[in-house]
């Protein structure tokens, strides 16, 4: 049986004292010591620490915070994952707080007592170590039968497997949902299941164009048939021939193209504007709107004759509230993918923007988080922060207990969440995966108020 890896640990101090004291105090740790920030963001790259004891008195400033703060940031925005433990004095106990809502996973007051700081230096390893395994289950569960769709909520997973199941069936879709929540996605994962994928998969927004000209975009036009048309121009109904149509924003489809849209339906063949040749055309439809069709039918804004054509299967999308484990994961996914492509240095979300994320309620659903996310990591200096996702700051606290408190509290609920999706809500083995008996679960359970 191979031996485990030891954790890997990095005290970053000035004071050589402290650094060969914490050497041979964690001698069972994988430990390196340095005792500036440049070297400090260098040992990060190198050793990939679990956990950092970082000193806030760095040199050239031993007196001050301001190199420390520093370091902890560049630290965050290189190895987001690593838990960082904040060593501080009596004075620097503001700033430890500080460095706590910027990520740091806790401080640790000046002197250093060995077996009080080994307990909390092992939590935290063991935090990490949680958190990472349960990031690459999640990740792994939340892949579903739709390409790029990442969920883990029972809700989203439905209306995968509708997709899925869907997706050969020459049926026309009705896909629903707020905007943001991704229609367009669902729409893109239907034709790519499908027996069409080889085809072309052509969409066109109802709402974007202009009615006069939306009839021109979707029938296509000969030369000469008005002002302007100076070549044939094939439409969108011609370009989807043998592939996928999608209608996005169908509500907004105006009256007088309704009808011809269901003339295109019945018959299978169009003509251009202009033209009087009958061209055959065969597309599998895909509608999505944001609207509520049957309500436009009571109206009169929608004919219920092409309402029941293009909604032969009906798949409605929850909003991103309706499904808050998901909003965490589709963050941190779209933050890792974005920021590659982009080319940014790489950043995590600090345990305040995430306890941010999941208390959000997301009126823009998806793309307002992608938006946030976006801004957060251009904009941020190290860790994002609730503040760089323009979200509501935690409530603030009476005074520096209160803070260290609702710090540990937040670490331990997400523990405890992360180790009961690993065990699938059995609480013998989240007890065991935890390290606790199972009356002290039961009593963090009770306590914490989850289930």
């Amino acid at each position: 049986m191979s031996k485990q890896p030891d954790p890997s640990l990095l005290v970053v101090d000035d004071d050589t004292g402290i650094q060969r004291q914490l050497r041979w105090a964690f001698d069972d740790y994988a430990t390196t010591t340095c005792g500036d920030r440049e070297a400090a963001l260098a040992a990060v790259r190198k050793a990939e620490p679990a956990v950092v004891l970082l000193d806030l008195g760095l040199p050239p400033d031993p007196d001050g915070p301001g190199e420390g703060m520093a370091a902890l940031r560049e630290i965050l925005a290189e190895r987001p994952d690593a838990r960082v433990i904040v060593l501080t004095g009596q004075k620097e106990r503001a700033y430890a707080l500080k460095a706590v809502s910027l990520g740091a996973y806790d401080f640790y007051q000046k002197p250093v007592d060995i077996d009080e700081l080994r307990v909390i230096v092992s939590r935290a390893a063991y935090l990490r170590d949680l958190a990472r395994e349960s990031r690459a289950q999640q990740a792994e569960a939340g892949r579903s039968a739709v390409p790029d769709l990442i969920t883990t909520s029972p809700a989203m997973q439905r209306v995968a497997d509708q997709i899925a199941r869907f997706a050969d069936p020459n049926v026309a879709v009705l896909i629903t949902g707020e905007s943001g929540t991704g229609k367009e996605l669902l729409a893109n994962g239907l034709h790519a299941l499908s027996k069409r994928r080889e085809r072309a998969y052509v969409a066109i927004n109802c709402a974007a164009i202009p009615e006069n000209l939306l009839e021109s975009e979707l029938f296509g036009y000969e030369k000469g048939a008005f002002t302007g048309a100076h070549k044939t121009t094939v439409g969108k109904f011609e370009q989807a021939h043998g592939g996928t149509l999608l209608l996005d924003e169908v509500g907004d489809l105006p009256l007088s193209l309704q009808a011809k849209l269901l003339r295109v339906l019945q018959d299978h063949t169009i003509q251009r504007i202009g033209g009087r040749k009958s061209i055959d055309v065969d597309f599998r439809l895909v509608a999505a709107t944001n609207k509520d069709l049957e309500k436009l039918v009571e109206t009169g804004a929608f004919r219920e004759d092409l309402y029941y054509r293009i909604s032969e299967v009906r798949v409605r999308i929850p909003p991103l509230r309706e499904r808050p484990e998901d909003a965490v994961l589709i963050a941190e996914s779209f933050l890792v993918t974005w920021t590659a492509e982009q080319g940014l240095r790489r950043v995590g979300l600090s345990p305040e923007a995430l306890d941010a994320i999941r208390e959000h309620t997301w009126p823009g659903n998806v793309r307002e988080l992608q938006n946030r996310v976006k801004r957060a990591a251009i904009s941020a200096d190290g860790a994002i922060t609730a503040g760089d996702l323009e979200l509501a700051e935690p409530e603030p606290s009476e005074g520096p207990a209160t803070s260290l408190r609702e710090a540990r509290r937040s670490a331990e609920v997400s523990a405890i969440r992360d180790a009961l999706r690993r065990a699938n809500g059995n609480i013998s083995e989240t007890a065991r995966l935890l390290g606790v008996s199972r009356p002290k679960l039961y009593q963090l359970l009770s306590e914490y108020g989850l289930r």
